[in-house]
């Protein structure tokens, strides 16, 4: 752990997420259930927390008032002692007009400020909608010993596959040495994961040329980098191993949670040991029931769940009931969704607070995921 206050960690937290549909209609992408227990801005914050990065901002935008409230002073990750800061920093009214964080990178522009009373050594940069554990202090130990401008974690990914990231060419020194944004031919298959550490005096350069350039999407991917590349700076890779998913379709958040339904222990949940635990918000529900006639198989259910029906390879939310005769396979239930006696769902995400009716017959033998709201 860094323990220490020269590294201020900024979590990108203000997308739309419109491809996750209705579950993000009223609701911030981070502020999204997962795993039955926990919402995915958990695992960004509880990787600060268990970095020892003492400073947080957490950058909220479309419907923040929910993930505002969420995130509160940051005590439920440990982030308010002391000497911790944990801060929303929403788009606000300057002298200049009000306006919305336009990229990636005019998100920390506009808290520039919020950077320079901290006065850190090292930023590091993080999205705040991707579901992984780590700790940075590596990432952040290397940047520092390599005295590289920006660190970028990267991860192998299928080569087929590699025209969705923004894709790393590096030298045998893992120097980056050319940057493609989703490659129609991509040069290599180390996809970026969307986590920087830069130096901040580089950065703020970086950051005050860009928003006088009219013509820039002010964009960490887009432009931020690829300008310190033609800059010839300094650009390190970092190789993350461990699990690590984007989860920003409906499809990939309900692959995630399938691969804890059915313990694939690529990423643990379960860990006793405090650093490296991914800490939540504690419902004080009621603890879940699962009744005479209810088999539950290859799942999870958190407190606060009633299970009367047959749930396999299910992630089950708190408050859910699933009345008697049910069968759900691999379904994602939400907080207080209601499924009523003789309901048959396969491969859905049921939303927060639905009600399916009895007897309904949802997706059966269909191998799409589909969305219940």
């Amino acid at each position: 752990m860094l323990n220490n206050n020269k590294v201020v960690a900024m979590i990108l937290a203000g997308g739309k997420g419109t491809r996750l549909e209705a579950l993000t209609k009223k609701t911030a992408k981070p502020a999204v259930s997962f795993a039955a227990k926990y919402r995915i801005i958990d695992f960004p914050l509880s990787n600060c927390a268990n970095s020892g990065i003492n400073v947080v901002g957490v950058l909220t935008q479309y419907e923040s008032t929910e993930l505002d409230s969420y995130i509160g002073n940051g005590e439920k990750w440990g982030l308010n002692g002391v000497h911790c800061l944990m801060s929303t920093l929403a788009p606000r009214q300057t002298e200049e007009g009000a306006n919305w964080y336009k990229g990636t990178a005019d998100a920390i522009t506009q808290n520039i400020d919020f950077l320079d009373n901290a006065n850190p050594e090292f930023v590091v940069i993080l999205s705040g909608d991707h579901i992984y554990k780590t700790s940075y202090a590596e990432m952040i130990n290397l940047h520092e010993s390599s005295k590289a401008d920006v660190t970028i974690s990267v991860i192998e990914v299928d080569p087929s596959e590699a025209s969705r990231f923004g894709i790393m060419a590096v030298d045998k020194n893992d120097n980056i040495v050319e940057f493609q944004e989703k490659p129609k031919v991509p040069k290599s298959n180390l996809a970026s994961m969307g986590v920087y550490v830069f130096t901040w005096k580089t950065l703020r350069k970086y950051l005050k040329r860009d928003a006088k350039d009219e013509k820039s999407d002010h964009d960490f991917g887009k432009n931020i980098i690829p300008l310190m590349l033609n800059d010839k700076c300094k650009l390190k890779a970092y190789r993350f191993k461990g699990y690590w998913r984007d989860v920003g379709t409906l499809a990939s958040l309900h692959e995630a949670n399938m691969d804890i339904a059915l313990d694939k222990m690529e990423l643990n949940l379960y860990e006793q040991d405090l650093n490296n635990r991914i800490y939540t918000q504690d419902t004080y529900s009621v603890p879940q029931y699962i009744g005479k006639q209810g088999h539950i198989t290859r799942s999870i259910a958190n407190q606060g769940a009633i299970i009367l029906g047959d749930v396999d390879s299910c992630v089950i939310s708190t408050g859910v009931i699933i009345e008697s005769t049910c069968k759900l396979t691999r379904c994602v239930v939400m907080e207080n969704a209601h499924i009523k006696k003789g309901a048959r769902i396969h491969n859905a995400i049921i939303a927060p607070g639905v009600v399916v009716e009895g007897d309904e017959k949802i997706n059966v033998g269909n191998d799409k995921v589909v969305l219940i709201a």
